[in-house]
């Protein structure tokens, strides 16, 4: 989708400003939404449906919001969106925690399912998936990107399509992020590595003899001519 999330190519944000001995999580809160969003899975929902709940923030709200508010609020989303949680028990629990700001959070102890969660965590995420028909592009093919403008959830970022690429890599099929994010199936695709010229993407604005390499799949290439 064409959001304000897609920010390749523009201007206007000032410096990125590093701060020194930055911290993993600046308040306890921060690890909080990181481990709920990792336990999607147990909770319904994919990294995909996670990703677009972000961009589907209005655009004023995702720029006012942290990094991590962001992600908060695309939880708070997909939790309503499958019905985890209601909107009247979410209410409820902030209208309580507003009116008891020191109230203690409530904890349940599982060993078991705990145990469970930390070995998902440091599992390594398995995204690929057979695809029944042969790679449309080998490495060194010329190809262009589709100009399509997606209403929905898409990994071909605004500024890279109509371009033209050389595919670099292939690394087989992968679930497709265009369908998986909408729950319409992982229908997975061939997934390449395609190189642009910097020039190519940027104009004459870009660096000399610089090179972009994006993970694309194959429904998003068409041959060059």
């Amino acid at each position: 989708m064409n959001g304000v999330h897609d920010m390749g190519g523009m201007h206007g944000f000032g410096p990125v400003v590093r701060e020194e001995n930055e911290p993993v999580f600046h308040a306890p809160w921060e690890g909080v939404v990181y481990a709920i969003n990792r336990a999607r899975g147990w909770l319904g929902y994919s990294i995909d449906e996670s990703r677009y709940a972000v961009e589907a923030l209005p655009p004023q709200q995702y720029l006012t919001s942290s990094y991590y508010e962001r992600w908060l609020y695309g939880i708070e989303r997909n939790l309503l969106q499958k019905g985890v949680i209601s909107r009247d028990e979410l209410e409820a629990k902030l209208a309580y925690f507003r009116a008891h700001p020191d109230a203690e959070v409530p904890r349940r102890d599982h060993p078991e399912r705990l145990a469970e969660l930390e070995r998902l965590l440091r599992a390594r995420a398995d995204f690929a998936r057979p695809v029944d028909s042969p790679p449309r592009f080998q490495v060194g093919d010329a190809v262009l990107t589709r100009r399509d403008q997606p209403r929905g959830h898409t990994r071909l970022p605004r500024y890279a399509r109509g371009r033209r690429g050389t595919i670099h890599a292939h690394h087989g099929g992968y679930i497709f992020p265009d369908t998986h994010a909408h729950g319409l199936g992982e229908n997975p695709q061939h997934l390449y590595t395609v190189c642009f010229d910097a020039q190519e993407l940027w104009g004459a604005s870009a660096e000399p003899n610089q090179r972009v390499y994006l993970d694309l799949w194959e429904s998003y290439l068409e041959p060059a001519p």
